[in-house]
């Protein structure tokens, strides 16, 4: 099998070796050792780096693309590389193409196969429908509908999600999600108040506390995001992008024990050892 060295794959790539290093270090990518302990890669994962730096040259951001792609080693069998997912960017967000479905890796959820765009504009959701006809459609119709819209307008995605809370307010997938777009666009109360809605409804979900500790760390409340992060933790132990970034954050703090303590345990959870 042919390997190859950190320098090659910088060059073949053009990408700067540090960033190559830092997928390593991420933990998802686990090039092996040759003899003087140098990093030897396949040509797997630089497949695998290649859609790396394609999304980063999408515009999304390198902390999103480590967590994006760790999350996604989580959801593949253990017999299955992720070189052999296409992942790419679509509009807003990062998808995931298996050849039979798609999704989106930093959540898990399915993506529809239908034209959203096309349906919003039957359904005419810019402007207000009349209290009947929303009756007719389920909260999940659209939830739904509102998850393919983020592709092509996010204000009718959020529209779509509020129509969802109105027919279920208990629906914890469409406050997280409709917080997420209102954190996108730096509108950070509505934000925190829908990470809030689904953290009360979803409990033991640490996702709705992992978003919020993000968005602590935006607005520079780095206690509040430490109890946020602490939370996601307790809901899953095994959540190594909290784990990740409680541990990036209490080394910026200047707190190395507790730093390396969890950036650890988060090394250890993706690399499943």
């Amino acid at each position: 099998m042919k390997f190859f060295t950190t320098g090659e794959v910088a060059k073949i790539l053009d990408l700067p070796g540090a960033r190559v290093r830092s997928f390593v270090r991420a933990g998802f990518l686990a090039p092996s050792r040759g003899r003087r302990k140098q990093l030897e890669f396949t040509f797997q994962d630089l497949l695998l780096l290649k859609t790396a730096k394609g999304l980063l040259s999408s515009r999304v951001p390198a902390k999103n693309v480590l967590r994006m792609l760790s999350s996604l080693k989580r959801q593949l069998p253990d017999d299955r590389h992720l070189a052999t997912i296409k992942i790419y960017a679509d509009g807003r967000r990062v998808v995931a193409w298996d050849g039979r479905a798609r999704w989106q890796p930093d959540s898990g959820q399915f993506v529809f196969n239908f034209e959203a765009h096309d349906i919003a504009q039957k359904l005419n959701i810019s402007r207000p429908a009349p209290k009947s006809s929303k009756q007719k459609l389920t909260a999940e119709y659209w939830f739904s509908l509102a998850l393919e819209l983020e592709t092509s307008s996010e204000e009718d995605a959020k529209r779509a999600y509020r129509q969802a809370l109105e027919l279920d307010p208990k629906m914890a997938d469409a406050h997280l999600n409709l917080g997420r777009l209102y954190h996108d666009s730096k509108e950070w109360e509505k934000a925190e108040a829908h990470y809030r809605f689904a953290a009360e409804y979803a409990a033991h979900d640490p996702t709705p506390y992992f978003n919020l500790g993000v968005l602590m760390e935006d607005l520079k409340s780095f206690p509040k995001a430490i109890r946020a992060y602490t939370q996601a933790i307790r809901n899953d132990p095994s959540f190594a992008d909290a784990h990740c970034n409680l541990g990036l954050l209490f080394e910026a703090m200047g707190n190395k024990a507790k730093a390396i303590a969890h950036l650890r345990a988060a090394r250890k959870i993706y690399l499943g050892r």
